[in-house]
């Protein structure tokens, strides 16, 4: 099964390469991409929009990743949210599981486990 994945990232060199990443060793179709809140926000809350896996991160250009994931919390069954960020530390994941979030990987050393997340919903 192909996961519709839709990014939340402001750093175009992340973004890419982590589409690159993710094309390249798991089942993800990227259907788009949004660099502030209210972007990622608008996409990832209209009924129009079909995805399957969200992957957020927490600093963004303007606004919060965290909005974006408050956002989500009543998304259709079978939708996934991660939070992918560098500042994945004890109490941003407690907040993040709060939210709702399905899981949360840090950008610099668990990268291996989102591409384990990905293949396990594909």
């Amino acid at each position: 099964m192909t996961l519709k994945t839709f990014f939340v990232e402001d750093n175009a060199t992340i973004r890419e390469n982590l589409i690159e990443t993710l094309l390249e060793l798991s089942d993800v179709e990227p259907v788009g991409y949004a660099e502030t809140e209210a972007e990622g926000t608008a996409w990832l809350t209209d009924p129009h929009n079909d995805w399957d896996l969200a992957i957020v991160d927490l600093f963004l250009r303007q606004g919060s990743g965290l909005g974006v994931v408050a956002a989500c919390q009543k998304r259709k069954p079978g939708q996934r949210v991660i939070v992918l960020s560098n500042y994945a530390t004890l109490d941003v994941r407690q907040r993040c599981t709060e939210l709702g979030v399905d899981a949360i990987f840090d950008k610099s050393n668990e990268i291996d486990s989102l591409l384990d997340f990905c293949m396990e919903m594909g």
